[in-house]
């Protein structure tokens, strides 16, 4: 059995893997949703709901993956890593096409702003599957500087595209703008808990659903957001 799951207890493990369970339902069924609602927005905004279902649809398989491999006794974070890889880059495509950022403006965004998701990804990993707690603050420090970038800068296209809407969808953007922020600030400090305890599972076992939570709400839920957004937009 993988050393991570030997720290959980029975309800711990138990807990866990429910959570994996909920996020691998909760994924998949997304999926089928936001297909069945690409013709009720605008043509223009079809791209950002597909973009939602691709998003959703990959969290699905690889939350399978974790979940099964789990089941077996394994905890394998780079299925997660994987999954978090192909999706970022996607939710800030989608968002930036919701917003009606100009093409001109989308183009030159998604230049920066999709390596900044890679880069972000990339060197969080080394970090995640370190025993060093000196190896996991150094790559903490090296992602959180493309992280800050890419919240600052989606921030202030938010910020931009609710004061150019209706009321009704400046209302959703700011909607949007909140999940956002608070549901990407789980990962940083989800991430620093083996470094304060890693040798119970208590925070091994908040750290694994925090995950799960924060995937379903930055995914399943910002999705609807997103596919509310572009409802609103359609209709105004």
């Amino acid at each position: 059995m993988d050393s991570t799951i030997q720290l959980l207890s029975e309800d711990q493990y138990t807990l866990v893997y429910n959570a994996l369970s909920f996020g691998t339902a909760v994924m998949l069924g997304a999926f089928v949703y936001f297909l069945t609602q690409m013709s009720a927005v605008n043509k223009e905004y079809r791209p950002a709901v597909a973009a939602s279902a691709v998003v959703v649809g990959i969290a699905g398989y690889h939350y399978f993956r974790i979940w099964d491999a789990f089941g077996d006794g394994m905890m394998n974070e780079g299925y997660r890593y994987a999954d978090w890889l192909i999706t970022v880059p996607l939710l800030v495509i989608e968002l930036l096409i919701v917003l009606g950022v100009a093409a001109g403006e989308r183009k030159q965004l998604m230049k920066t702003l999709v390596p900044a998701t890679v880069l972000m990804i990339g060197l969080g990993y080394p970090g995640e599957v370190a025993d060093s707690t000196s190896t996991k603050w150094i790559f903490w420090v090296l992602a959180m500087i493309p992280f800050v970038y890419i919240l600052y800068t989606l921030n202030a296209q938010l910020q931009a595209a609710a004061a150019r809407e209706t009321p009704a969808v400046a209302a959703a953007i700011k909607n949007a703008t909140m999940v956002l922020l608070i549901t990407w600030l789980v990962y940083p400090i989800a991430y620093l808990f083996p470094v304060f305890d890693d040798a119970s599972g208590t925070l091994e076992t908040l750290r694994q659903v925090g995950y799960t939570i924060a995937d379903i709400t930055a995914k399943a839920l910002y999705g609807l957001m997103v596919l509310g957004i572009a409802k609103a937009r359609s209709h105004s």
